[in-house]
Order: structure tokens, then C-alpha cells, then sequence
């Protein structure tokens, strides 16, 4: 977390964080987001859009080329923030944990 932009939501009358997202980036070209989460007891309250807006709006100034994120549930979400599928998903490789489901 400490090389990375961090991002979170929080109930204000408690603190208890409800939504997190990280980003690793270069700062300069490329973005990763990753682990987003929002807690299950929150979901459907529009949480997971307010932090995506949250993050889009952090990272513009950056000018990055490239951002990118692996989802198996929230494609439609990610979608209406100008994220798209590879238009060639050939050219993704990924190496360790025998993992080529793209979770």
C-alpha cells in the first residue's frame, strides 16, 4: 500500500471504511486499480461509483496512456468509466499461480 494511491470511503458517523481501492502506478504511463472492494452491507447505495469517480478524477492530471483492472462481476460498472475489453486480449500474458481465469 505504501508505493501506491490509496482510496477509501468511510461512514461519517462511525470511520468504518465501507469501499477501498489502490492504484500502482508509474505516475507517469500506466495504472493498475486494484483491490476494490465495497462491504457487502453497503452495496447498492452507489458507493462503488462514487469511488471510481473519486479515482478517475485523482489519476486525470496524471495524463496516464494506460489504466487497467481485472473484474469477474462489476464489468458494467467499469464501463461507464471509458473502460473497455482488450481489443487483442492475445497480447495479455500473465505468469505465477497457474492463474489464467483473469480474476
Amino acid at each position: 500500500m505504501d508505493a501506491s494511491r490509496n482510496y477509501g470511503i468511510y461512514e461519517e458517523e462511525t470511520g468504518r471504511q465501507v469501499a477501498y481501492a489502490r492504484v500502482v502506478t508509474d505516475g507517469a504511463t500506466f495504472g493498475w486499480i486494484c483491490d476494490v472492494f465495497v462491504d457487502s452491507d453497503t452495496r447498492g447505495e452507489g458507493l462503488g461509483k462514487m469511488l471510481m469517480a473519486a479515482v478517475i478524477e485523482d489519476l486525470e492530471p496524471l495524463s496516464l496512456r494506460r489504466l487497467i483492472l481485472t473484474t469477474v462481476t462489476a464489468q458494467g460498472l467499469y464501463e461507464q468509466y471509458g473502460f473497455t475489453h482488450f481489443a487483442d486480449p492475445t497480447r495479455v500474458m500473465v505468469r505465477g499461480a497457474g492463474d489464467t481465469s483473469g480474476a
